[in-house]
């Protein structure tokens, strides 16, 4: 088996793992760091003060609480896949090129559809002002991540069965406030990625995934980033805020393992690669239409552009594989609102547009995914003056998309597998978290 595992194997194999790592990070870009903003749909995002979680939102937000104030809780996402209209083949090598159905018929797979497990996404900040003026704050966050998991017989699983990618933040925070109009605010974050990457190769020509070799790649860095925000009210009922968020790159360093079915060892080596998740700007802006309710809107940009190649060098130093991305840089517009039905209860609601910075000559079924609308409602509940509980829910449907890929494993005689399908995803997002004021 060792002799039939070749080093075009390896590269393809850690190749995937690259474009999964990149891209789980712009098309599952995690926006679940506060509960109270998803209810309107996070539209205020950088100009709403409602609670500790403006340190992500907007760090100049933080001189406009009147007290200390601790805010965590967490969205549960419980994620739905359609696949419909499966296409898949496989091919032999020739002289004059493939030939499909050449090896005869391959053993049949299956196209499940529930790869995503349910995850819990956390998240705490604390916010404390000195004074009128000054204020600090600390916040843990997830900003990228994303899961995948496949069946075992996964008719894709030549381009990519399984995914694990968490990027974990911790952000310092100040912010100073000037006048009744002007705040700037600051922070600082230390990010942690993981990341774990699998796909099998196939060694029988009738693509049994019971001789199937397991590829896994793993591997981890840290990087500094940071982020900027501003908030302006030119009169006491209008808020507009703008937030800039840094791009942050890692050089993940990993290892290579590639095992048989009998779970040995037939090849191992080391990879790296260079991972950049992108810069980001929000701009949004509140509006007191009476005392009891007002409005929001936001937009969001991240510079997805300048993903343009995956360049993994291995443990020489040398090139293993060079591809490009052409990933195109991605909006989201949101509109929500928020009525206070009485001093206890103030009641939200929101959608949002989220388009994709990934393209249909590109799509893989590790990142099956297209533009998005999300509705979302929520309500946030005083009991106390010190204690604010807000519960919220979100439903997400996709535009549906297509999935169109082919892969030459070669090995031992081996050829390549054709596969098509017709994705469509939904998500429900279910949300609450407790703030308590000092």
């Amino acid at each position: 088996m060792k002799n039939k595992f070749n080093r075009l194997s390896l590269a393809v194999a850690i190749a995937a793992a690259a474009f999964a790592s990149q891209a789980h990070a712009g098309g599952y870009q995690i926006n679940e760091q506060s509960v109270s903003g998803q209810g309107y749909g996070h539209a205020g995002r950088s100009s709403n003060v409602n609670d500790a979680t403006i340190v992500f939102g907007n760090p100049a937000g933080m001189s406009f609480l009147e007290r200390a104030q601790v805010t965590a809780g967490g969205t549960y996402l419980n994620v739905n896949t359609d696949i419909k209209n499966v296409d898949y083949e496989t091919f032999a090598n020739t002289p004059a090129g493939p030939a499909p159905g050449a090896l005869g018929p391959a053993t049949p797979g299956t196209n499940d559809g529930d790869m995503v497990p349910g995850t819990l996404i956390p998240f705490a900040f604390y916010a404390h002002p000195v004074n009128e003026r000054l204020a600090f704050g600390f916040g843990v966050y997830a900003p990228f991540g994303s899961k995948t998991d496949y069946e075992d017989t996964f008719e894709g699983r030549y381009f990519g069965n399984y995914t694990e990618l968490t990027v974990i933040s911790a952000q310092p925070t100040v912010s100073y406030r000037f006048n009744d109009q002007w705040s700037v605010g600051a922070g600082i974050t230390y990010n942690r990625v993981e990341g774990e990457l699998r796909r099998q190769l196939p060694t029988d020509p009738s693509f049994n995934p019971a001789g199937d070799i397991d590829s896994r790649v793993e591997g981890d860095d840290d990087g500094w980033g940071y982020n900027v925000g501003i908030i302006y009210q030119p009169i006491p009922e209008t808020t507009l805020g703008l937030t800039y968020r840094s791009k942050v790159d890692y050089t993940l360093t990993g290892d290579f393992r590639a095992y048989d079915p009998a779970g040995n060892v037939v090849r191992a080596d080391d990879a790296n690669l260079d991972l950049s998740t992108p810069e980001t700007v929000n701009f949004s802006i509140t509006q007191q239409m009476t005392d009891r309710l007002k409005l929001m809107g936001g937009a969001s940009w991240a510079r997805w552009s300048r993903f343009d190649q995956i360049l993994v060098t291995g443990s020489q130093g040398d090139t293993i594989t060079q591809e490009i991305q052409d990933y195109s840089n991605a909006w989201a517009y949101s509109l929500g609102g928020e009525y206070q039905l009485n001093s206890q209860l103030a009641l939200r609601a929101g959608i949002a547009l989220d388009f994709t910075p990934t393209n249909d000559e590109r799509r893989s079924v590790r990142i099956p995914s297209d533009d998005r609308r999300i509705f979302s409602v929520g309500a946030g509940w005083s009991p106390t003056e010190d204690l604010t509980l807000d519960l919220a829910y979100s439903y997400l449907t996709e535009r549906g998309t297509s999935i169109s890929q082919s892969r030459d494993d070669s090995l031992g005689g081996v050829g390549g597998t054709n596969y098509s399908a017709d994705y469509k995803n939904e998500a429900h997002g279910f949300g609450a978290q407790l703030t308590y004021r000092f």
